[in-house]
């Protein structure tokens, strides 16, 4: 196998943890992986808002306990009860991970001044216009716009300080954004990687800042000391003592 399939090594600080979720509570309630979580960030659609409450919020809401809800009551005519946000991580609506934009209206937004009273926790404040001015009837996005708009999304992450986030979002646009990665790995891990994503999927990755594109410093590294003496490797060491003197 060639060397560049093999292991390799990056500076943690260039690295975020990122968990793809497809209506998966009773797995991430399971493996714990609600505690590690910093951030959610969702398609500002019914279905994935819904979904993301259900996987990420805090279980049932009552009044008067500091936190508003992540979720009302039958929010959407779901049925469901609400959904509370105290001890959750942040939740951001974010355009560019919409499901493929465009003719199909399941995959258009209502207006986020209607989508506010149902999820009074999630930060909107990222969307620019309240109608959906992106979804057209007469137009429907490529592959290649979509995975473009993909690239863009991952490329805005590192403009996050977090470092383990959660996207909940559409397999289309997993399935596009994804397939511009694994060239350079084994065709096994090509094919995980690639692979569309199943109904109640969750799939966790690592992506990694190989550009420069993240300025934080790293929050572990510790520079060391300056040696008050000799601080030779121990081969080195020995070398020294044999040279005749």
């Amino acid at each position: 196998m060639e060397s560049s399939l093999g292991p390799s090594l990056y500076p943690l600080h260039r690295c975020k943890t990122i968990h793809l979720v497809d209506n998966l509570r009773k797995h991430d309630k399971s493996r714990g992986i609600s505690k590690n979580i910093e951030l959610v960030i969702v398609s500002p659609l019914l279905r994935t808002m819904q979904t993301a409450a259900g996987v990420f919020g805090s279980g049932g809401y009552t009044d008067g306990v500091g936190a508003p809800p992540l979720m009302v009551e039958n929010a959407g005519n779901s049925s469901r009860p609400a959904i509370s946000s105290l001890n959750c991580p942040p939740f951001i609506a974010m355009e560019l991970c919409r499901e493929r934009l465009g003719v199909n209206p399941c995959d258009r937004r209502k207006n986020i001044s209607e989508y506010k009273p149902l999820f009074p926790a999630i930060d909107f404040s990222l969307i620019e216009s309240d109608p959906d001015i992106l979804w057209r009837p007469d137009w429907r996005e490529k592959d290649e716009e979509l995975a473009a708009r993909g690239m863009k999304f991952l490329n805005w992450l590192w403009t996050r300080r977090e470092k383990e986030i959660a996207v909940v979002t559409h397999s289309a646009f997993l399935l596009h954004t994804l397939s511009a990665f694994g060239n350079d790995c084994h065709p096994v891990i090509q094919n995980e990687i690639r692979s569309p994503f199943k109904n109640c999927e969750l799939r966790s990755v690592v992506i990694v800042d190989r550009s420069m594109m993240g300025s934080d410093s790293s929050t572990t590294n510790y520079p060391g000391n300056i040696p008050s003496g000799a601080d030779l490797p121990s081969d080195a060491e020995k070398e020294s003592a044999e040279v005749p003197k």
